[in-house]
């Protein structure tokens, strides 16, 4: 477990070791979850829409997925523009095991 300071203002994740995955053996499920746009990272304009309270969000396709995802090899077609949460997003950690599909 890693715990930082509250006053430097950062969240606890904990990371699992026993059950280590990595995104090129999933089914990038995280690629579902609501991605708030909350800092300038680049993303293309094409990818960002408005959600019901007007905030910047990534745009997802009908099915849910973010339209930002390459469909055929499951990693992020903007990877280098990705926004902020999506870089945070820790592989092991216990959301991304929440969420981990293997392919």
């Amino acid at each position: 477990m890693s715990i930082k300071n509250a006053t430097e203002q950062t969240i606890a994740t904990d990371t699992h070791s026993d059950n280590v995955v990595s995104c090129s053996a999933c089914r990038a499920s995280c690629c579902r979850l609501e991605v708030m746009l909350i800092s300038e990272t680049g993303v293309p304009e094409r990818f960002i829409q408005r959600d019901k309270w007007g905030g910047e969000v990534m745009k997802r396709l009908a099915d849910g997925w973010c339209a930002a995802l390459d469909r055929d090899t499951k990693l992020c077609s903007i990877y280098d523009n990705r926004p902020y949460i999506c870089r945070e997003f820790a592989t092991n950690s216990f959301e991304c095991l929440e969420e981990y599909e293997p392919r």
